[in-house]
C-alpha cells in the first residue's frame, strides 16, 4: 500500500518491533515459567559453584534467542556470572567454533565497564585499533590462535583465564552461549567437544563455575545424539512453546503503549489470534500495524491490514517457494486451502478431515498431495494412523495466511463485479 506525503502527516519514531531480531530486555515480555525454571535450575546453581548445562529447543523463530538474552542479562545483573554470548552462524569445524568464542569473548562485558576493561586487558593481542564506536577485533591474530582451543580442557583454561580476570569484580561464574549451531551438528567432532567440555569440567579438581547454553531446533540436538550417543544425557532440555493469548496480548499492550499508541481491544484480538503465538510472526504483525497506523490508534482496519501485509512478509523471509511452486495443480492447492481453514494454531491434522472437504477428483489425488508434501519436508507422518503434523509452525502460518490473503482478495473483486 503506498500514501502520498503530506506535509502534516504524522511522522513516527522508532518502531517498538524487531522483526528477524532478537527482542531488546526492556520489551522481553511473558516467558515467566520458563525464565523461573532457567534461573532456578542453571543459572542459580552456577552461581553457587555448580557447573550447569542446558539446551533451549523450539521451532525457528518462537524466540529462542530472545530468551539466551534474558538469561545472559539477569544471569550478569543478579547472579554474577559473566555472559559470552557466541553465534555460531556459518561455523563448519571446531576452528570456526573457537574463533566464534574468542570473538565474543573480546566483545563481553560491554554494559559492565568495570569488566569489559579487564577483559580487554586480558585479551589485548586480539584487538585491533581503537575506532569511534569501540574496538576493532584483529580478526587474523583470533584466526591463528583458534586452533589451540579446540580441546575441552584447553577452553576451559582460557575460561578459567577469564573468571580469574574478573575475580575482583565478584563475578562468579561463567555463562557460554552457543547460539545458531544449525550448520555444526551435523559435524561428529562439535558433539565430542561439547561432551567432551562437560565431563572435563566435572571431573576437575575444582571444576568451573560454567553454564553452558545451546540454542537450536530439537533436529540439531538430535543430530547430535545421532553423532554421539552419550550427549543424550548432558543437558537439562527447556523447550520453548508458543506464547499463551495472555502473553500474547501483554506483549502487544507493551510495545504500544511504549510509543504512546492506543491499542482497540478488538484490534489486539486480531493480532493475537493471527500471531498463532508465534514471537517472530508477532514482531512483524506488529511492525506492520504501526506503520500503517495514521492516527495514533490501532483499530480493526489497521490490524487486518498488519496481518494480509505479514503474509507477504513471512512468505518472503520464512518460506520455501518451491511448495508453492511445486503444487502447480488446482486440485493441490484446493487442498491445501481446505488445509489452511483449519486454523493458524492446528499443527496436525488428518486424512479424513482434509477429504470431508473435497470433491472426489481432489480425494483421488490427496495421497499423492501428501508425498508430495512429505518429500518437500512440510509435513511428517503423526503418532495415529492417517494422521500428518506441518514440521514448522512458521509455515503453517503462512500457508494460513496466504489462504487468508486469498479469501481477501477473491472477495473484493466479487464485489467489484
Amino acid at each position: 500500500m503506498w500514501y502520498s506525503f503530506r506535509m502534516n502527516e504524522m511522522i513516527k519514531n522508532k518502531s517498538p518491533f524487531y522483526p528477524g531480531q532478537p527482542v531488546p530486555v526492556e520489551l522481553f515480555s511473558g516467558r515467566d515459567a520458563l525464565i523461573r525454571r532457567i534461573r532456578q535450575r542453571c543459572v542459580g546453581q552456577t552461581g553457587e559453584g555448580k557447573p550447569t548445562a542446558l539446551f533451549v529447543q523450539g521451532e525457528y523463530g518462537i524466540g529462542k534467542s530472545s530468551i539466551a538474552g534474558i538469561v545472559q542479562y539477569l544471569a550478569e545483573a543478579e547472579h554474577s556470572l559473566h555472559g559470552i554470548y557466541a553465534t555460531l552462524g556459518g561455523a563448519k569445524t571446531l576452528e570456526d567454533v573457537a574463533r566464534c568464542i574468542l570473538d565474543a569473548s573480546v566483545r563481553s562485558g560491554a554494559f559492565e565497564p568495570n569488566r569489559s576493561e579487564r577483559i580487554r586487558n586480558l585479551l589485548a593481542r586480539y584487538i585491533g585499533k581503537q575506532e569511534l564506536f569501540g574496538v576493532s577485533v584483529n580478526l587474523e591474530t583470533i584466526r591463528t590462535d583458534a586452533p589451540q582451543l579446540t580441546a575441552p580442557s584447553s577452553l576451559l583454561d582460557f575460561l578459567r583465564g577469564v573468571l580469574k580476570q574478573l575475580a575482583d569484580t565478584e563475578v562468579k561464574g561463567i555463562l557460554l552461549i552457543l547460539d545458531e549451531i544449525n550448520g555444526i551438528t551435523s559435524n561428529a567432532d562439535f558433539a565430542h567437544f561439547i561432551k567432551g567440555l562437560i565431563d572435563t569440567n566435572a571431573l576437575s579438581r575444582t571444576p568451573l563455575p560454567l553454564m553452558l547454553m545451546l540454542c537450536g531446533v530439537e533436529e540439531r540436538r538430535r543430530e547430535m545424539i545421532d553423532r554421539h550417543p552419550p550427549v543424550d544425557r548432558i543437558f537439562d532440555v527447556v523447550e520453548v512453546e508458543a506464547m499463551t493469548p495472555s502473553e500474547m496480548k501483554e506483549f502487544f499492550r507493551k510495545a504500544f503503549d511504549s510509543v504512546k499508541l492506543m491499542l482497540d481491544d478488538n484490534a489486539l484480538d486480531v493480532l493475537t489470534h493471527y500471531s498463532a503465538g508465534f514471537p517472530k510472526i508477532m514482531h512483524i504483525v506488529g511492525d506492520a500495524a504501526y506503520w500503517i497506523d495514521r492516527d495514533s490508534r490501532i483499530d480493526h482496519s489497521d490490524a487486518l491490514q498488519a496481518v494480509l501485509l505479514a503474509a507477504e512478509e513471512v512468505g518472503k523471509k520464512y518460506v520455501d517457494q518451491q511448495v508453492y511452486k511445486a503444487l502447480r495443480s488446482d486440485d493441490y492447492r484446493s487442498i491445501l486451502d481446505r488445509i489452511a481453514k483449519m486454523g493458524p494454531g492446528q499443527m496436525n491434522f488428518t486424512k479424513a478431515e482434509v477429504e470431508k472437504g473435497l470433491n472426489e477428483t481432489q480425494r483421488g489425488k490427496l495421497n499423492n498431495f501428501l508425498q508430495k508434501m512429505k518429500k518437500l519436508q512440510v509435513i511428517r507422518s503423526g503418532e495415529n494412523r492417517g494422521e500428518y503434523v506441518f514440521n514448522v509452525r512458521m509455515v503453517r502460518l503462512y500457508i494460513f495466511l496466504q489462504s487468508l490473503r486469498a479469501s481477501k482478495s477473491s472477495d473484493s473483486s466479487r464485489k467489484a463485479t
